[in-house]
């Protein structure tokens, strides 16, 4: 994805989870148009993988930023947790 595209990207939300220190994944950044471009941007430039769904995106988007997410909201996000260790795990990297 170009810079260009990015920065065309209506909607990005950054998640951390570290389970040693929370209960649940919280949002460390999030925005829309060009900032959801940056937030992009920096993802690709140190690895971490993007799952797109923007129902959920519009959800997290609600969320105060250093929150933890809502538990109404964790399936939804344990789905991209999974997805995310698998491909991890495809791809011979430590999990996160």
């Amino acid at each position: 994805m170009t810079e260009q595209e990015r920065d065309k990207v209506r909607k990005a939300v950054a998640l951390t989870y570290d389970e040693d220190e929370r209960l649940a994944p919280r949002v460390v950044a999030k925005g829309t148009g060009a900032v959801a471009g940056r937030i992009l941007n920096a993802a690709q430039e140190h690895g971490i993988p993007v799952y797109q769904n923007k129902t959920l995106a519009s959800m997290l988007m609600a969320v105060e930023l250093d929150r933890e997410i809502p538990p109404e909201l964790y399936q939804a996000v344990a789905e991209v947790l999974a997805y995310i260790y698998r491909l991890d795990q495809r791809l011979g990297s430590k999990p996160r």
